[in-house]
């Protein structure tokens, strides 16, 4: 199981097909990681992904078991209820 000691500010998050989700901005609570909105993919929005769904933490990297597809798709927005992604 991954800690959330692991995830650290700046590193780079891939989905299971390997493109880049986005970067870490920090860990938000204990159960979610809060991604930094200045990287592209955010356009200019903070978005959240659970901690379930990484898979594996290497190096300055974090994979996760979504595509990056996937990701987008379900992960939540900054301001969003639990209800709207």
């Amino acid at each position: 199981m991954i800690q959330p000691s692991q995830i650290r500010e700046h590193m780079e998050i891939l989905g299971s097909d390997g493109q880049q989700v986005g970067k870490v901005d920090h860990m938000d609570g204990s159960t979610r990681i809060k991604l930094a909105k200045q990287d592209t993919a955010a356009r200019g929005q903070h978005h959240f992904v659970p901690l379930d769904w990484v898979k594996s933490v290497d190096g300055q990297t974090v994979r996760l078991s979504k595509s990056s597809q996937e990701v987008r798709q379900q992960w939540q927005k900054e301001g969003a209820g639990a209800g709207n992604r």
